[in-house]
């Protein structure tokens, strides 16, 4: 498989004053497959955000690499073509959206690539119907639902047309129902449009919906598997401060009283199929 990100012995440094620096990120091999769905997990402080800043160049590492689609991204030379290639959707849209009507902030993006003026219809219209927001296109930002607006700030990425996009915890700020409108957004991204999709989130249901879940602490991976692997691993979650789908914990906590119950039980429906076979 084709690998669209990938760190080599990434590690990073802040600058926490003049004399003293901050170690956030620790020696990080990472590959990332082209076309997956990854979610990257970790309690606060963890380094999850500051790994998402790098695959688009936002952060440059300290030590090691980072590449996109093979351009290193040090290279100053490579920056637009790695933005183009890896975008990056924040927690707040606010901070995002940048004009007064949706269609317009949509076109932003594709302006400033010199993209001509009837592809860039074309690019709008597309990625307001990947999002399902077509219908609000004369609409002004402020008068959309927190929901509404992170699939405009998605929207504004996808009409740059990238291969790969990485959400920095998208749904922070949104009520259940925002969450779910983002969470169906993103996972049509990733199986009907081929987008790589790289999810930092602290939901674990979201993170369920992933083919990999990377789990992060202290700034480094401590768990990297399928969702199902991963979520088995209770004890070693909750003793770094991480939650696990509620029905995995029902399931950990039967199996604790003595109950034969699988560990890697990740849905609702799973945990209803097993009930069943002893009613």
């Amino acid at each position: 498989m084709e690998h669209i990100i990938t760190t080599k012995n990434l590690s990073f440094k802040y600058q926490s004053s003049e004399d003293t620096q901050q170690l956030v990120l620790k020696n990080l091999n990472l590959e990332f497959e082209k076309g997956q769905f990854i979610a990257i997990i970790g309690h606060n402080g963890s380094g999850k955000s500051t790994l998402a800043k790098h695959f688009n160049a936002l952060l440059l590492p300290t030590e090691g690499k980072v590449y996109v689609k093979g351009m290193d991204t040090k290279d100053k030379n490579l920056l637009w073509d790695i933005r183009q290639t890896a975008g990056l959707v924040f927690q707040n849209p606010d901070n995002q959206i940048v004009a007064a009507i949706v269609e317009e902030d949509i076109a932003f993006g594709p302006e400033n690539l010199g993209i001509p003026p009837d592809e860039i219809r074309e690019r709008v219209e597309y990625a307001l119907k990947v999002v399902d927001m077509l219908q609000y296109k004369d609409y002004a930002p402020h008068m959309l639902s927190g929901g509404q607006k992170q699939r405009v700030a998605i929207a504004g990425i996808i009409a740059m047309k990238p291969e790969c996009i990485v959400l920095d915890e998208p749904t922070a700020m949104l009520d259940p129902i925002g969450r779910r409108e983002v969470i169906s957004t993103i996972k049509k991204l990733n199986k009907e449009e081929g987008i790589t999709v790289i999810l930092i989130t602290h939901f674990m249901e979201e993170a369920v919906n992933a083919d990999r879940v990377i789990v992060m602490d202290d700034g480094k991976v401590i768990l990297d598997g399928t969702p199902r692997e991963v979520f088995k691993e209770v004890k070693l979650l909750k003793k770094i401060g991480l939650s696990v789908p509620q029905v995995t914990e029902l399931a950990y906590q039967l199996k604790e009283e003595g109950f034969d119950v699988p560990t890697d039980i990740l849905t609702v429906e799973e945990m209803v199929r097993f009930l069943c076979q002893y009613a």
